[in-house]
């Protein structure tokens, strides 16, 4: 193998996997990535066993070929190169040769026959969508899973395939997060895919505005393809949640509040709570919206906005970073919440067809979504 290749190239394919690249790899050729040459092309790979990505750019190849070369020693070397261009030699004793000017290194690769392989997707159902959205959609979601390994399921982001839809749902038992996208399948197919906390963080990086994505999906893996980028995981098993009852949850009014301004007030209100009392009071006055905390420890606060609330009234507490974690994602300048009691979940929509569920806090103590 033997190629020439743009430096900024050479760094924008490694910008694209060095992520995936295991830092404590449970294989040795983990800790390396899979380089090959054809075609007038040169292909990076790499895959940590759960997550795969595999990316392509034109360069001059002079000899065609393959080699994994450690990642640790590779990324850091090309990123301190200075000469815009630079020439990469794989001899046959799995040496990797770099020269960039008057600089010349040599690194010890491994065979390039050892180097997983990325599943085959030709069976895969597939369906595209505007990269756009994607991202949307995972960045309402994904905030809402769990952060906890005691049921690793709820740790992913469940996209759920149908009826002309994806709908991605994100929870961890005490909040929930959905939204959904229109897309093109076959009429009669559904079917559920919880993607990994990781995979779902890698996605987002990856996507950029304007681009068409393609979506495959297996009984056990999902892809996308952006560009000249292919990137699968596997998913994780076990059920996901039914949130379809707590999604349908009858409220008896709803108030619309002002996000900017709220948000202030709740990181006012958060300065004064404590991982023993993590609550705030929402007390809704006709045309006013009192919050409040009490902590024996740190001290008091009491705050208020204006609202357009004519009823009696109405007290229900909130976990203030919960809330906090729903504003910043959402992007109206006004929010719609909607309340029942202050024992059942708080639904909160924007324009979107965005669904926010928040569980109340009752005497320091939290009531699960699941």
């Amino acid at each position: 193998m033997k190629f020439v290749i743009a430096r900024q190239d050479l760094g924008h394919l490694i910008r694209k996997i060095q992520n995936i690249v295991p830092q404590t790899p449970p294989l040795p050729i983990l800790s390396h990535f899979l380089i090959e040459a054809r075609d007038n092309e040169l292909v990076f790979t790499a895959t940590d066993l759960t997550i795969g990505i595999c990316c392509s750019t034109p360069a001059k190849i002079l000899e065609p070929g393959s080699l994994a070369v450690p990642a640790k020693r590779f990324f850091p070397l090309i990123r301190e190169l200075t000469e815009p261009n630079v020439e990469i030699i794989a001899e046959e004793e799995g040496m990797i040769e770099i020269n960039a000017g008057s600089s010349h290194f040599r690194l010890h690769g491994m065979n390039s026959s050892t180097f997983p392989t990325l599943p085959n997707l030709k069976e895969a159902l597939s369906f595209s969508l505007k990269s756009d959205d994607l991202k949307e959609m995972l960045f309402r979601t994904s905030f809402a899973a769990s952060k906890e390994d005691n049921r690793q399921v709820l740790t992913g982001v469940a996209m759920r395939v149908g009826g002309g839809k994806a709908t991605f749902i994100g929870t961890d038992g005490k909040r929930l997060a959905q939204a959904q996208v229109d897309i093109h399948t076959a009429s009669d197919f559904s079917g559920e895919y919880v993607l990994p906390a990781k995979a779902v963080d890698e996605m987002m990086k990856m996507l950029s505005e304007g681009e068409k994505v393609t979506a495959y999906l297996t009984h056990d893996k999902v892809a996308i393809v952006v560009g000249n980028t292919l990137f699968v995981t596997k998913l994780l098993s076990g059920d996901y949640p039914d949130c379809s009852q707590v999604l349908s949850s009858a409220v008896d009014f709803k108030v619309t509040l002002h996000r900017e301004e709220l948000s202030t007030l709740l990181r006012q209100m958060a300065l004064f709570t404590t991982e023993e009392t993590h609550s705030v009071r929402f007390s809704f006055h006709p045309g006013e919206l009192f919050l409040m905390v009490n902590s024996a420890n740190v001290g008091e606060g009491r705050v208020s906005m204006p609202v357009d609330y004519s009823g009696n009234v109405f007290e229900v507490a909130f976990n203030p970073h919960a809330f906090l974690d729903v504003l910043r994602h959402t992007k109206d300048e006004t929010l719609t919440i909607g309340l029942s009691d202050p024992y059942n979940p708080g639904i909160i929509t924007d324009s979107t067809s965005s669904v926010f569920i928040l569980m109340p806090m009752r005497l320091n103590s939290e009531v699960g979504v699941t």
